[in-house]
């Protein structure tokens, strides 16, 4: 369809939890969605924080779910961050290797010479040879790994950590990512590492650079702001928040203008759509905007102030609220957090 949403540009970079699929199970509409945009010729490339699987199971995964796709087109952050040391060091240097194993085979595939924390303990010489760290996520993490990444760093090797999420989705809840894994380490040595994940540029440019496409002409997917939009921002990048996962209207309306999405839709249908952009209402007395048939009005100032939603389809709605909410707070008449008569109507408009 020439007046689709993804009509408009060059390919396709998207996130995986909560877009893709949740723990084990495919999101509905995502792989016929994914295959239709693979069959009208374009790339789509699929990015993960998750450094701890190598592209090859990833790709797997998706097969297993109806996603026609192979390892080419999966960039992992381990992957973004040893391409980056590839660029620092010379080839053959000795890197630990700190996460689970996709870690170690990215490193392999740049050339470098991955070493485990338990190599570096047993042999002095292999300790003396460690020029980087590259610190990524892994189920079997130890106190004794994190110990090894601290020597190693102190001694003034180069540390690289793949992402910085504090957090990780599981099929049992929520658990520490390997943000909080880099902050004690970080605890240690007093400094921050350079880091490769969403939301910092490297990864998504790693994906264009993958598909041949320039970077400010793919749209990248995703359903987090702090890093998969976030990071769309700070590369230059479209993006499209789908409310299938982490954040929702809510959190798109509070939202700084680093993690602002250009576009935001119910699911991954939506990129064979036609897309309605909610628009200002000029010459209203309050911020106000519509979206087809929905129109969002906020009014009254600070904690008195209030949003009313009318008209209009589910998503025509949260497009026409959290862009007059966006009117109202740049324009300082709410704040965050957003008071609770425009918070709770935002809500309600949450699919999830």
């Amino acid at each position: 369809m020439s007046d689709a949403l993804l009509a408009g540009y060059q390919g396709l970079v998207v996130d995986l939890d909560g877009v893709v699929y949740r723990g084990p199970d495919a999101v509905d509409h995502a792989a016929d969605a994914l295959n239709a945009a693979v069959d009208q010729g374009l790339p789509v490339m699929y990015a993960t924080n998750n450094a701890g699987r190598p592209a090859a199971t990833v790709a797997e995964h998706l097969t297993e779910l109806g996603v026609r796709t192979d390892a080419e087109h999966v960039v992992t952050s381990a992957q973004a961050g040893a391409a980056l040391l590839a660029d620092q060091l010379e080839p053959g240097t000795t890197v630990l290797a700190v996460g689970g194993p996709g870690v170690a085979i990215a490193l392999r595939e740049v050339g470098l010479d991955p070493v485990t924390p338990g190599e570096r303990i047993e042999d002095p010489e292999v300790a003396g040879r460690v020029r980087a760290v590259l610190q990524g996520y892994g189920t079997e993490l130890t106190w004794s790994d994190l110990k090894e990444a601290a020597y190693a760093v102190s001694a003034g090797a180069t540390w690289m950590a793949t992402n910085v999420d504090l957090t990780i989705p599981t099929e049992r809840g929520i658990a520490p990512g390997n943000g909080s894994a880099v902050a004690a380490v970080r605890n240690v040595i007093g400094r921050d590492p350079q880091v490769a994940g969403k939301p910092y540029p490297p990864l998504y440019e790693r994906c264009a650079e993958r598909a041949e496409r320039d970077v400010a002409r793919m749209l990248a997917v995703g359903d987090r702001l702090d890093t998969d939009i976030e990071g769309a921002n700070a590369s230059g990048m479209d993006s499209l928040l789908v409310l299938t996962g982490v954040d929702g209207p809510l959190a798109l309306a509070s939202a700084p203008d680093r993690r602002r999405a250009t576009y935001v839709a119910l699911d991954l249908r939506s990129l064979h759509e036609p897309y309605a952009a909610a628009q200002l209402r000029d010459g209203a007395e309050a911020p106000a905007a519509s979206c087809g048939d929905a129109v969002a009005t906020v009014d009254g100032h600070g904690d008195d102030a209030t949003l009313t939603v009318s008209g209009g389809d589910p998503i025509e709605q949260v497009r026409a609220a959290v862009t007059a909410v966006w009117a109202a707070r740049d324009a300082g008449r709410v704040g965050i957090p957003l008071p609770a008569g425009v918070a709770e109507p935002l809500e309600a408009l949450d699919p999830r």
